[in-house]
């Protein structure tokens, strides 16, 4: 299959509808990161996605809809605690997890009783969903377990010949996935931080719950909980100590003849010595940082480094999405104790 690659202009929106409406997968950015969408109603079309990122058929998909309206034509109830939570957060990078009522295709939801739904916060998501006129399933658009896609770019290194066509809209704002919260119970349950935090949303609706430990052979409600994610081709290590601690890993690697590359903040990352370095922003703004982070793990896939040390983020705030995406990459924690 050839993919087409186009700047997100009107008429290139026209034409990506089409391919959805024919049930053909499309790329195309969200304020998290580029989405590889399909009809979440045709079970034909949303077999596509998992087939050209090779994801596991029991990891459920995010459908994403035009207007916070439509979300009732595929969940059974909206109680007033969930109507809260659409109210304040969507659109944005939020995603809500209801009972479904069955419309959309079983393998969207993975054969659970709940469906996962959001309303995107990005101009060509939302044009491209009001001029489709579906309901989309939609994933991060990369290879599945590999860093999530922030640019048109990752997209297409990922899954060129694997997909109809790529909108190009430009970097991605948060840069990070959305946050999942599963309202079906009396206590909301965030499932996966993301862009809208624990903070945020208990100003709203009071406590919140975090899951519980998913065991091996349970199916996850949401994605992001059970399989390896965000790993760049090198192995990635968490590094949890000062800055002499961490120089000191990386003379011990350098010494062991392994080319290291190192993940750091600004303030940090001029200190240290190492083979190649990438900036991910002020330590103080962990905004900026979570932007950055994908960019940077998928920086070395090109560089040739033999591993990749990170440098470890207060897992407060949008830090705890931080965290958790550079914990499921890592290979291993290395602290000063």
């Amino acid at each position: 299959m050839r993919t087409e690659r186009t700047q997100a202009t009107t008429e290139a929106l026209r034409k990506a509808a089409a391919y959805l409406q024919n049930h053909e997968v499309v790329a195309f950015p969200t304020e998290t990161v580029y989405g590889l969408g399909a009809d979440a109603t045709n079970e034909a079309a949303v077999a596509k996605i998992f087939q050209a990122k090779g994801r596991p058929s029991d990891n459920p998909l995010i459908v994403h809809v035009h207007d916070s309206n439509q979300i009732k034509y595929y969940t059974e109830e909206i109680s007033p605690m969930a109507q809260q939570l659409i109210d304040h957060f969507m659109p944005g990078p939020f995603t809500i997890i209801l009972k479904s009522n069955g419309q959309v295709a079983p393998t969207v939801t993975a054969g659970l009783s709940t469906v996962a739904i959001r309303v995107p916060d990005h101009p060509v998501a939302r044009a491209l969903l009001k001029e489709s006129g579906l309901p989309l399933a939609a994933p991060s658009a990369n290879v599945s377990g590999k860093p999530s896609p922030t640019t048109a770019d990752h997209v297409y290194d990922d899954l060129q010949g694997r997909i109809a066509c790529v909108l190009d809209g430009g970097a991605t704002g948060v840069g990070l996935e959305s946050t999942v919260v599963d309202a079906t119970g009396e206590i909301p349950v965030i499932l996966r931080p993301g862009g809208v935090t624990k903070q945020e949303i208990e100003s709203v609706i009071g406590s919140v719950k975090l899951p519980k430990p998913l065991k091996e052979t349970a199916q996850p409600k949401s994605p992001g909980m059970k399989y390896n994610h965000y790993e760049p081709d090198a192995p990635l290590y968490l590094i949890e100590g000062d800055k002499a601690f961490f120089q000191q890993q990386i003379r011990r690697y350098q010494q062991a003849g392994h080319k290291v590359g190192v993940l750091a903040s600004s303030s940090l990352i001029e200190q240290l010595d190492a083979n190649e370095k990438y900036n991910c922003g002020n330590h103080d703004n962990l905004r900026e940082v979570a932007a950055n982070l994908y960019f940077g793990l998928r920086y070395f896939n090109h560089k040739s480094v033999d591993l990749i040390l990170s440098e470890s983020f207060p897992a407060e705030g949008i830090g705890e999405a931080i965290m958790n995406r550079l914990a499921k990459a890592a290979t291993d924690r290395i602290k000063n104790i």
